[in-house]
């Protein structure tokens, strides 16, 4: 990059208006007019527009102050240097990185149980959403810082790729906490799955987990608010040392970058209370102070004991920048030690863990299954019952043809059929409710009738109660059908004489169409008939 140091003065050339630069003949009374002043890095300005003037890029002039063939100052025409290489590496590994993110984002948010209304399956997802915004954003600034080496002057570049860093840093920063949340989250699940009710909903734990996600997105869009929105044209003035300080320091060091890298400590803070606050609920309590603080790293998982710590890296690392503008990606040649190793360093890293750790976790939903397994087979154990196999009913059945006998006998012991049973048949037939048959024009095959009749015997067997019900409406009831002929001779009423008996009998029989042989029945009451 071609700094400006001083103005000079325009060569001289053939005569008074005329000029030599870079062996070419411009007219310096033209140049003068449209307020063209030549700096020492080789270029023309007047303010609102800079060409370059030296070797191969050397324009030239007309006489109304038009030049050919210009080349801009903000053009890509240096070769790659360090800054560069680097960012292109990491470039590709933000881009290698989507690829892992997508294949976790599939593992861990696919549901294998229904839907809860206390755990959304969308909270599982976000640290991977959060990472494929982060990792977008980074090609975009990697790529970007390319042409802050190869632009001869700063323009554009430089802006761009301090923008999507800063974006970089709060949404890193959402990764951390979103994995943070879910852990928490998958505790309580885990602790709620054999007993619902084994944690209140209306607690101070509760209202705690409500109101820390706030807090925390609180924090992190103050510092978007403190950071992006903002003029960001004085960081591109660094074309020489003393614009440099004047102008672009005091913009890179300003107030609210200062303010940014507070409130993106205290969303820090916050993830670090809620996990916390996971622990104490969600894990077994100790007692003393030692022993609390064994059991906090004890239940740490290995995870965060990373990424917490890189994540409070960066955010020291934005502080720094804010303070000392040498050390700062806001300066165009700025220590890329510091720049690479603490400012895109941590973010690599916990990508790096998170995708580690995607590949290694198991999905929330299978764990739960096994976990319920687990469960049933130390119940089953403790209850002494013991499961067969698949294969056990497949090899122990009965598989020996059966009449229709054996069946009904099998179904009848598999329902607990007896007593009661064949008493709701018998009411079921009564009542009519037998399953309507098919019709007529039907292709199936006609049924057995002599097997139908075989079971209907057997469920059914053939009894007298219907005789006797019968027998309760009957002044004469046949001998022989329960009754006896003592009983008969009994309720026969008095006779006065053989043949006026048999007389009026032959006389009433032939009036009311009985049957002679029989004897007659004599209605007591308009309900029998």
């Amino acid at each position: 990059m071609g700094l400006v140091n001083i103005r000079e003065v325009f060569p001289l050339g053939d005569n008074s208006s005329d000029t030599l630069i870079a062996g070419v003949h411009f007219n310096l009374t033209t140049l003068k007019h449209w307020n063209f002043t030549y700096y020492s890095n080789g270029t023309f300005s007047n303010g609102s527009y800079c060409f370059l003037a030296f070797e191969p890029y050397t324009p030239h002039l007309l006489q109304n102050g038009t030049f050919l063939n210009e080349t801009s100052c903000y053009s890509p025409i240096n070769p790659m240097h360090t800054r560069s290489k680097i960012g292109l590496f990491f470039a590709c590994f933000f881009g290698l990185s989507i690829m892992f993110t997508f294949i976790n984002l599939r593992k861990h948010g696919r549901l294998f149980l229904p839907r809860e209304k206390r755990f959304h399956a969308v909270g599982r997802r976000w640290q991977w959403y959060w990472m494929l915004v982060v990792a977008a954003f980074g090609i975009i600034s990697a790529i970007s810082g390319v042409d802050v080496d190869r632009y001869y002057l700063p323009e554009l570049p430089i802006v761009l790729n301090n923008f999507f860093w800063f974006l970089m840093l709060s949404t890193t920063m959402c990764i951390v906490w979103e994995s943070v949340r879910h852990w928490g989250s998958w505790q309580e699940r885990q602790l709620v799955d054999p007993d619902p009710f084994s944690l209140r909903q209306d607690d101070r734990r509760s209202k705690v987990e409500f109101w820390i996600p706030l807090v925390f997105y609180f924090f992190a869009w103050m510092n978007f608010f403190m950071v992006i929105p903002r003029p960001w044209g004085a960081i591109e003035l660094q074309r020489d040392p003393e614009q440099t300080k004047l102008r672009a320091k005091p913009a890179a060091t300003d107030l609210r970058f200062k303010v940014a890298a507070f409130f993106l400590f205290g969303s820090w803070l916050t993830t670090v209370f809620s996990l916390w606050h996971s622990i104490k609920h969600y894990k077994a309590r100790n007692r003393g102070i030692f022993n609390r603080a064994f059991g906090l790293i004890k239940y740490l998982p290995p995870r965060f004991l990373l990424n917490i710590p890189l994540a409070l890296v960066m955010i020291g690392y934005e502080a720094a920048c804010a303070f000392e503008f040498s050390i700062s990606p806001l300066k165009i040649d700025t220590n890329l030690g510091f720049m690479y190793g603490l400012g895109w360093g941590p973010i690599a890293m916990i990508i790096v863990v998170q995708e580690i750790y995607g590949y290694i976790a198991p999905n929330d939903d299978r764990e739960l299954i096994r976990q319920r397994r687990v469960r049933g087979a130390e119940i089953d154990q403790e209850m002494g019952i013991t499961k067969k196999p698949h294969w056990w009913s497949r090899l122990n059945v009965d598989n020996r043809p059966m009449n229709v006998q054996d069946s009904i006998a099998r179904n009848v012991s598999e329902i607990g059929g007896g007593r009661a049973t064949t008493r709701n048949l018998e009411r079921s037939i009564e009542m009519g409710n037998m399953p309507a048959s098919k019709g007529r024009g039907s292709s199936a095959p006609a049924p057995d009738i002599t097997s139908l009749r075989a079971a209907a015997n057997l469920l059914f067997p053939a009894h007298t109660g219907m005789e006797e019900t019968q027998e309760r409406f009957t002044d004469h009831p046949e001998p022989g059908r329960g009754r006896t002929a003592a009983n008969t001779v009994a309720r026969a009423g008095p006779t006065t004489g053989n043949g006026v008996n048999d007389r009026s009998d032959s006389n009433d029989s032939a009036a009311s169409g009985v049957t002679l042989g029989a004897r007659p029945q004599q209605i007591r009451s308009m309900l029998d008939v």
